[in-house]
């Protein structure tokens, strides 16, 4: 099974310094997921400033700058990975780096017939 893992924090509760540091200890854990086989992807996103937020109502568009909602945690990146269970998607979840400051979210995907396969 697929499981998202959103990476939500306070994007200004940490330095530039201490986010890069992280940013290295998350490409570390993406590759020890992959070295085990559960990798599929994973990033981190710009600041919640460069969000642009896209509503369609009565088939016309809207266009807002920021985020969707106002929280006192912005999602910061996601992990997407394979694991046998839910307990297995928690332990991963339990290395994300930014679950020290943050939190993770987990998600099961839904798998739908009809997606592109291959992402080339």
């Amino acid at each position: 099974m697929k499981y998202m893992l959103l990476v939500y924090g306070d994007e200004n509760a940490i330095t530039q310094s201490e986010r890069e540091e992280c940013y290295g200890e998350s490409a570390a854990y993406a590759r020890k997921l992959s070295d085990d086989g559960r990798y599929l992807d994973a990033a981190p996103l710009h600041s919640v400033t460069t969000a642009t937020s896209v509503r369609v109502r009565d088939g016309k568009h809207s266009v807002t700058d920021g985020p969707f909602a106002e929280t006192r945690e912005q999602l910061g990146g996601y992990y997407l990975i394979a694991a046998k269970d839910l307990d297995e998607a928690i332990l991963a979840a339990a290395g994300i780096p930014g679950a020290r400051f943050g939190t993770i979210e987990i998600r099961p995907i839904v798998e739908i017939d009809g997606l592109p396969s291959d992402r080339n």
